[in-house]
């Protein structure tokens, strides 16, 4: 009988030094533990390689990033339909009407300019799996400025330094800086959002990390046992805690009340305005010289907006000045009215199957969207702090 008492003793201590071991590995209540290995080896994959990931491994990354706004939706994605105040946080509500008193005027007019930076960017996205409120990151950093340049050296859209620029891809040199770049640095940026989403998981701490380093953001997480941004706000940097909040806000005046930055997010439905009327069949805001040249050819199928403009040698931003929401709509609907100046769409008449297989290739994974530099007007607007 001691034997049996002491055996069970010891099963006992082991028992309980296992499980307070387990204990100690356990997250606090608000972490969710996830297997995420599968996910990280792929985003490895994709970063080392410096091109675009294939066509189901983009299919996962947007099924398994849109969790990463788990803790600012309520349904883990902002639903246009749906009144934003029943989606968003609570706690970031009083940020959010503080921050609309001094900013929204001039958000609200980045709608406008702002349209063919934000087509660009939400397509590169999508073709890492990316969510696309990820684009005002680039807001938040330079007002969309390839100009922008910090006191510390970061350049272009996204701010990055030298250093952080090379290891994504970009070459930054006395001759060359492809920050400055739209297509290059949203490729690359995309490749840096993977990388820290692989570390952290929560597109709200990617944001922190992204301003003041993942070093400082773990150290929130060890301080106060949480991986919520909610929980660890306070033992961060005050700049990166305000960072997240900028971003969210951003996204709350751009898309809070229906705007054009993303078809569909207001009561009349995809493609209206607030007043009624189907913004899609506007021309783009084409002056009455283009729009008594322009020439109007209806086209469908899997056409991607910068393979066209490629091959017509044709800036991006000039293609969806004449052909707004091209990829958007193409993709919803099926057809699109492609406007094009006489010369271009001669040229596109001309090489139609050809862009169209090319652009095929692209979609299935059997080629690389084409280097496509872009030349993007110089904006002398002052940073919003």
């Amino acid at each position: 009988m001691k034997k049996i008492t002491l055996t069970y003793l010891a099963f006992l201590l082991l028992a309980t030094a296992a499980f307070g071991k387990a204990e100690l590995q356990q997250p606090p209540a608000d972490i969710i533990v996830e297997d995420t290995s599968r996910e990280d080896q792929l985003i490895d994959e994709v970063v080392k390689s410096k091109s675009l990931p294939q066509k189901e491994k983009v299919q996962y990354f947007s099924q398994v990033t849109k969790y990463g706004f788990k803790n600012l939706f309520s349904n883990y994605s902002y639903n246009a339909a749906q009144p934003y105040v029943n989606q968003i946080n609570p706690n970031a509500e009083m940020f959010i009407q503080d921050y609309m008193k001094g900013h929204s005027k001039y958000l609200l007019n980045m709608k406008g300019w702002g349209q063919p930076y934000f087509n660009l960017i939400e397509n590169v996205l999508a073709q890492y799996g990316l969510p696309k409120e990820l684009k005002y990151i680039a807001v938040i950093e330079s007002n969309l400025s390839t100009a922008a340049t910090s006191p510390v050296g970061a350049g272009g859209p996204w701010q990055f330094m030298p250093g952080t620029a090379r290891n994504f891809g970009l070459m930054v040199n006395s001759v060359t800086d492809d920050r400055r770049d739209y297509f290059k640095s949203t490729h690359a940026a995309a490749r840096y959002l993977l990388t820290l989403y692989k570390q952290l998981h929560d597109w709200l701490l990617v944001m922190a990390a992204y301003n003041g380093g993942p070093g400082r953001v773990y150290s929130a997480m060890k301080k106060s046992g949480s991986k919520n941004f909610w929980n660890l706000q306070y033992y961060l940097p005050e700049e990166s805690r305000t960072y997240v909040k900028r971003f969210i806000a951003t996204h709350y005046i751009m898309e809070g009340g229906g705007g054009v930055t993303t078809p569909g997010n207001n009561s009349f439905g995809a493609g209206y305005a607030e007043n009624g009327s189907n913004v899609f069949k506007q021309p783009g805001n084409l002056t009455e010289a283009e729009l008594a040249s322009v020439e109007t050819l209806a086209v469908g199928g899997k056409f991607n907006s910068q393979i066209i403009a490629k091959n017509l040698s044709m800036d991006i931003a000039a293609f969806n000045h004449y052909n707004p929401d091209f990829d958007v709509m193409l993709s919803s609907t099926g057809n699109y009215e492609l406007k094009l100046p006489p010369d271009k769409m001669e040229l596109f008449v001309a090489n139609k199957y050809g862009i169209l297989n090319e652009c095929v290739q692209v979609l299935l994974g059997g080629a690389t969207v084409p280097v496509n530099k872009t030349v993007y007007p110089v904006r002398s607007k002052k940073r919003g702090s």
